[in-house]
């Protein structure tokens, strides 16, 4: 290209052989460039173990901060901000604060992201890349900590595994129907399914935030509240004898 000399690549985005390496090896002359932290390969296994950890440490800083009183201010800004006007306080430096915690998250995601992967693909830059973490947010329970890792782990299932059924896998599973019941269930099947993934994502989507608002946090919540009003009508009631 023309404009390589000047944004050394077509994209900008190229990295020289050349260019000095703090994390990674340089990988072969004609191969992609593999991360490694301490002689640890970051792709495959070890790269997961690692965001692993990473994980569990932001899920504990993000659980300290949602149970200190910084937090609970948070939440009363998230409610209403509107009434904490009214009450005096200012919830300008909460919001840009939490603005700010939300970047570094967000900036630790794609540093993650950049070492497991060295290929960034242009549909990383589509729209639909911000919108999975917002469908992962809805999903799982907006307001809580467990639901968008419930709601990405969901999503990925998806798209790891639905995305994979083909029209031979469809015929795989339904082979114990009739033919003239084989052919119709496989051709419908295969619109939810491979390339039609989203469309299941999308009726799941649906059906969530119709029937269960708080996402899957309030579908538990929901369970957990009905095993113990079956619990408690289990119990036998103790009727008080009167005092003498």
């Amino acid at each position: 290209s023309v404009l390589t000399p000047i944004t050394n690549g077509e994209t900008g985005l190229r990295v020289l052989q050349s260019d000095p390496r703090i994390l990674d090896t340089g990988g072969a002359s004609d191969g992609p460039l593999l991360a490694n932290l301490f002689g640890i390969e970051m792709t495959g296994w070890g790269g997961f173990y690692f965001c692993a950890v990473i994980l569990l440490i932001g899920f504990f800083v993000a659980q300290r901060i949602f149970r200190s009183p910084f937090g609970i201010m948070l939440r009363a800004v998230k409610t209403n901000q509107n009434r904490m006007i009214y009450t005096g306080l200012n919830p300008r430096p909460y919001t840009l604060a939490a603005f700010v915690i939300s970047g570094m998250y967000a900036g630790l995601a794609g540093a993650l992201l950049c070492i497991t992967d060295p290929l960034a693909g242009a549909e990383r830059m589509q729209w639909t890349a911000s919108g999975e973490v917002v469908l992962m947010t809805i999903l799982g329970g907006a307001g809580t900590l467990l639901g968008p890792v419930f709601g990405a782990a969901l999503i990925k299932y998806f798209e790891n595994i639905f995305s994979a059924f083909n029209e031979q896998t469809l015929h795989e599973i339904f082979s114990f129907l009739p033919d003239f019941l084989e052919v119709p269930v496989v051709a419908v099947s295969s619109l939810f399914v491979g390339e039609g993934w989203h469309l299941t994502l999308g009726v799941l989507f649906m059906l969530i935030v119709i029937f269960l608002p708080g996402g899957i946090m309030e579908g538990f919540a929901r369970i957990g509240r009905l095993f113990r009003r079956s619990a408690s009508k289990a119990e036998p009631s103790r009727a008080t004898a009167p005092a003498e």
